[in-house]
């Protein structure tokens, strides 16, 4: 275990030490501590490695992450695991706004509560969420599946495209062109894997599944009172 203590070493040679790892390096395993909320922590890894942020983060933990683990003991602020690209960024306690924003795959586990706009613009990313999500969510989300295990906030999945929305509890409301659509056999299977993976006990068959209704794919001015 390589341990980086933040507030002795500083952001920036923190950074550069984990993005220097490559998929041949024998150091694996490292710890990050003195987090105390600072902003763009293990951004822009690209190597099978396995951090462990001991505290809660700011701004952008995680972004643009390819390949590694990462896991925050504590919360994190907005923007986590922003534009990931594979890998996993597993959040202990809560997370701030656009959760997994424009996140292109890999897989986000949230054990709290995720704030508004979780899953915006998402693009492949795995998201699951053990609490809540706030309003907004998965706004313009193009593929990849969002996970809820408790409630959803409003405006849930507007203007969606294609990706595969999951509520086990309540649903404030829909945004524009989100629906309730059937849970077929296919569906069940996806669920079942990614509440597996995340580590999360929960029933697929608690949930209920929310897609696009398809109608804002081109200007139709029979629609126009929906854009």
């Amino acid at each position: 275990m390589q341990t980086i203590d933040v507030e002795a070493t500083g952001l920036r040679e923190m950074n550069a030490t984990l993005q220097a790892q490559s998929a041949e390096t024998n150091q694996t395993a490292w710890e990050i501590v003195n987090a105390k909320g600072s902003h763009a922590l293990a951004v822009g890894l690209d190597a099978p490695i396995d951090v462990t942020v001991k505290g809660s983060t700011g701004y952008y933990c995680g972004g643009m992450n390819k390949q590694a683990t990462i896991r925050i003991h504590g919360s994190a602020g907005p923007g986590v695991a922003e534009n990931m690209m594979s890998g996993t960024v597993i959040i202990e306690g809560d997370a701030s706004q656009y959760a997994g924003a424009t996140g292109h795959g890999g897989l986000l586990v949230i054990k709290g509560n995720a704030s508004s706009r979780c899953g915006i613009s998402m693009k492949g990313i795995d998201i699951v969420v053990q609490g809540n999500i706030g309003h907004m969510s998965a706004f313009m989300a193009q593929s990849g599946n969002l996970v809820v295990c408790g409630d959803a906030g409003d405006a849930l999945g507007d203007s969606l495209y294609e990706a595969r929305l999951f509520v086990r509890g309540k649903v404030k409301s829909l945004g524009a062109d989100c629906i309730e659509k059937e849970m077929r056999p296919e569906h069940l299977e996806i669920l079942r894997d990614l509440l597996d993976r995340a580590g999360i006990d929960a029933k697929p068959e608690e949930f209920k599944r929310y897609g696009s209704a398809r109608k804002l794919y081109n200007f139709d001015v029979d629609n126009a009172s929906a854009y």
